[in-house]
């Protein structure tokens, strides 16, 4: 049996994606057999002593914390996974790069520019290493655009388009705040829809076409009152509900981004396509084994749409899977990040997007918002280096 090294995992929240990026933990030996590097469930922590005994039991982890602190000095902890509410994020992630912790941190980066911007320097400062689960760039699928997009098929790209539709918040009498509805509180989240769902859409983007140059953007908050779980009182509500906003990317194209979450019978929606001079792509996450392709340069007759079925061995990531012809799901985009970023401790190789990357997903965001409040374009700042 090949000898691994072991890499102690802190995991910091038991929500959602506490399960996701812990699951990717458990699976990574089974089907990427060959990396140096084991994940060890070392430690978890959340506030409630029951909560954590509970799902440290269900999942695995050796040990549990009630306070992210004390997890992160603890000497046998070597990563911190960061799954909490976004305005968490700065103050776990710069406690963990100054205690030399490698740091993997849900999407979004940051509540605010403001704390992405000292993420990143304490980052620089320590240079631990460091990613953010921006996991859709790891469907199979989509990892496919991007190689086709890189091999010049589509030529020159005219028209970038994406969006992200949820339906689950069309109800006055949902209430904002908590555990289970932060996102709904813009001091714990930031923003709504943006920070949300549209990053998703603008790092996929900018992953695929190049940085976002600028943008002119509305917003609407449908519901504008809301009790507040924790207070008790009805409040102001300070979240986006939905987002339009169209921009130009660095290369001359045109995007066009829409998100909401009051598009009734839609519960994760989330589509782009890209129109070349050659060729056209168009991706949908409901269906996300598929690749839409169409190619002007085939003959006439039978000239249109073909779509292609992401489950090949020489297609991305799919060597480590079933067999042709047959399917993967949400949660393997999670492991694949997981196997991503256990080869960069190899190579020594960033694994994207990193903090850094992440940032200028941020500033896209902020001018988006304040393109919103100001009724004007404005310009993202954006320095978009990823390959």
């Amino acid at each position: 049996m090949k000898e691994t090294k072991k890499l102690r995992i802190g995991l910091i929240g038991t929500g959602l994606m506490g399960r996701i990026h812990t699951n990717g933990y458990k699976r990574l030996g089974d089907f990427f057999p060959e990396l140096e590097y084991r994940p060890v469930l070392q430690a978890a922590c959340s506030r409630r002593e029951d909560k954590i005994t509970a799902f440290a039991e269900q999942w695995g982890y050796a040990s549990v914390e009630t306070d992210w602190r004390k997890m992160i000095a603890r000497d046998d902890i070597d990563a911190i996974d960061i799954c909490t509410p976004n305005n968490t994020h700065a103050e776990i992630a710069i406690a963990a790069a100054a205690a030399g912790k490698m740091i993997l941190c849900e999407k979004p980066l940051s509540r605010t520019l403001q704390e992405g911007e000292d993420m990143v320097k304490a980052i620089e400062k320590s240079g631990v290493k460091n990613t953010v689960w921006y996991n859709y760039r790891r469907v199979p699928a989509v990892t496919l655009a991007k190689q086709v997009i890189d091999s010049g098929k589509l030529g020159k790209i005219f028209h970038y388009r994406a969006n992200f539709l949820q339906d689950w918040t069309i109800n006055p009498d949902l209430p904002q705040g908590g555990d289970a509805l932060w996102r709904l509180d813009a001091d714990a989240a930031g923003s709504g829809v943006t920070g949300d769902l549209l990053a998703h859409c603008i790092d996929t983007a900018m992953w695929l076409n190049g940085g976002i140059k600028d943008v002119s953007a509305m917003t609407e908050t449908f519901i504008k009152e809301r009790v507040h779980q924790e207070s008790g009182k009805v409040q102001k509500v300070g979240i986006d509900d939905a987002c339009l906003f169209h921009c130009h990317f660095e290369n001359g194209s045109l995007g066009l981004f829409e998100a909401t979450r009051y598009a009734r019978g839609h519960k994760a929606l989330y589509t782009f396509e890209i129109n070349g001079e050659h060729a056209s792509i168009r991706w949908d996450l409901h269906d996300l084994n598929r690749l839409e392709y169409f190619d002007h340069s085939d003959d006439s007759i039978v000239r249109g749409w073909r779509s292609i079925h992401v489950s090949d061995a020489d297609q991305p990531y799919m060597d480590r899977w079933w067999i042709p012809g047959t399917c993967i799901g949400y949660e393997h985009s999670f492991i694949h990040q997981v196997a991503d970023f256990f080869k960069s401790l190899e190579t020594g190789e960033p694994c994207s997007p990193t903090f850094k990357d992440a940032l200028e997903t941020q500033k896209v965001c902020q001018a988006v918002l304040d393109s919103a409040a100001e009724r004007r374009w404005k310009d993202t700042g954006v320095e978009w280096t990823e390959k």
